[in-house]
């Protein structure tokens, strides 16, 4: 007859430890899931110079443009591409945000067919200052972007001071970009 021999005292204490850790675990999952940051992506341009790009000028066949020409002033590079459904609904903030006329917006269009990106800004309006595409998205990789849309302030002297992740919203331009665009006005 086998009689069952007694767990070693180490044994016996594993499924409560295993327990706890689980539960330490999940509770720290939760802790951190109700932080309303936690989607935001650090950008590691924040404080460092611009990337350098000279992209064609979508309304102006042969033109290109450069970092180094928008340099002087701020201003707001915002990502967006025809086939991008969150641009469309950011575009009626960056409009509203554009006519204030407190900096320039350029567009950046990212990945966009040439007759597509004209249409959509024919129907819905132009907010830019100017636009200029990235057709490969090659540019796009040195400023780290990867969706669209995603938005830059860059300072008078070129470097980036704000990015955002995602569409504009008044609440965000209040909140969060015209605080940073003071303290670049003011020389901080």
């Amino acid at each position: 007859m086998n009689t069952p021999t007694p767990k070693s005292g180490k044994g016996r204490w594993f499924p409560l430890a295993s327990f706890v850790l689980l539960a330490i675990l999940l509770a720290n999952g939760l802790w951190l899931a109700r932080n309303p940051d936690r989607e935001k992506l650090p950008s590691p341009l924040i404080g460092k110079p611009a990337p350098q790009f000279s992209l064609p000028v979508l309304h102006e066949a042969g033109r290109l443009l450069s970092t180094n020409e928008l340099r002087g002033a701020p201003y707001l590079l915002n990502v967006w591409g025809s086939w991008c459904p969150a641009c469309r609904d950011e575009h009626p903030v960056l409009t509203r945000f554009a006519e204030t006329k407190r900096l320039r917006v350029i567009g950046f269009n990212w990945k966009d067919e040439h007759a597509d990106a004209l249409r959509w800004l024919e129907e819905f309006g132009n907010p830019y200052f100017v636009v200029v595409a990235d057709y490969e998205g090659k540019a796009a990789i040195d400023w780290g972007i990867y969706g669209a849309p995603e938005t830059f302030l860059v300072d008078g002297q070129g470097i980036v001071r704000w990015k955002f992740v995602g569409p504009l919203t008044d609440k965000v331009i209040v909140e969060e970009l015209l605080p940073v665009l003071d303290k670049i006005e003011k020389g901080r």
